[in-house]
């Protein structure tokens, strides 16, 4: 369905502000690759990925570099001063409480890290690493003795949206306190590893996975990797976050003996700002030590399994 001039004087009136920004760009009819380049006019540099999760709702501006592009946003698509940025509210901060957030995990290191993860990846992008989609996802998360994230082993199978795809990007985010430089990073099924980069202020590794023989459009590819770190304090969730819907995604985690959390729960969320979701209570079973979560069809949002060590 089409947006028209009265549709976007209504949406920047009430909000929200994805909601605003993404009939903006359709009624100016400007694609995100197009606003990009605007920006960098500006002297702004912001990524397409960063742009198309505002519009998606899976992230909210929140820097003052992001507040910056909001208010260029603004010029670039002829709209009034201030109409997309008062949307954000005081800062463009929209957090949960803080009785909502886990302890070792706040909103704010959650954006932090996705900021990091964000300029990492525009770093290590290349045309080759494009045209990717994931079908499914199985993440196996390994917790220590001394409740750290041990590490982690990932199996994807994805389809190339054209010829020439050679490559994928994986990224992890240790633990409270850990050291990225010493996750080490294995190639275990159909890839190798490339390029591996870190950013020590939020524990964000993100390594490019070369594959075996670029794809043909359309072709599948099922390759696996892990991530081995153990270098930070106790942990008390694993999340994944989805750009876009459709795909499988089952996540494991297994509890070392002697570390067995009192409670455990599945959560979502909307936003990386929004209140968690539904709670559904999980057991571990006391030989495998295991919870899980499976979900079929994802959509744009967060997962996760979160414990309490009582």
């Amino acid at each position: 369905m089409g947006h028209t001039e009265a549709d976007l004087a209504q949406v920047l009136n009430t909000g929200p502000f994805h909601l605003a920004l993404r009939a903006a760009l359709a009624v100016r009819g400007l694609p995100l690759q197009r606003v990009q380049h605007h920006l960098a006019h500006r002297g702004i540099k912001v990524g397409v990925t960063s742009l198309s999760y505002w519009q998606q709702g899976a992230r909210r501006p929140q820097r003052p570099e992001s507040l910056r592009a909001v208010r260029a946003l603004e010029e670039v698509l002829g709209l009034p001063t201030r109409s997309l940025v008062r949307l954000l509210g005081s800062g463009g901060e929209d957090g949960p409480a803080e009785a909502e957030r886990p302890a070792g995990r706040s909103h704010h290191a959650l954006v932090d890290s996705l900021d990091a993860a964000e300029r990492l990846l525009e770093g290590l992008r290349s045309p080759e690493g494009r045209g990717l989609h994931t079908i499914g996802h199985q993440e196996r998360v390994r917790i220590g003795a001394g409740r750290q994230l041990l590490g982690r082993d990932s199996q994807q199978v994805v389809r190339a949206h054209r010829d020439g795809v050679d490559r994928c990007l994986a990224v992890h985010r240790g633990g409270t306190g850990c050291d990225p430089a010493a996750v080490e990073v294995s190639a275990l099924e159909n890839c190798r590893p490339g390029q591996v980069r870190w950013d020590r202020a939020s524990g964000v590794v993100v390594a490019e996975l070369l594959f075996d023989a670029p794809l043909r459009e359309g072709e599948t590819y099922v390759f696996g990797y892990g991530f081995e770190d153990g270098t930070g304090g106790p942990s008390t969730e694993y999340v994944r976050g989805f750009s876009s819907a459709g795909g499988h995604y089952m996540l494991q985690v297994r509890f070392e003996h002697g570390a067995l959390p009192e409670r455990c729960h599945r959560f979502s969320r909307a936003t990386t700002g929004a209140p968690r979701g539904a709670r559904t209570e999980l057991t571990p079973g006391a030989r495998h030590r295991t919870v899980h979560l499976v979900e079929q069809g994802v959509r744009p949002g967060i997962l996760g399994i979160a414990w309490d060590w009582g």
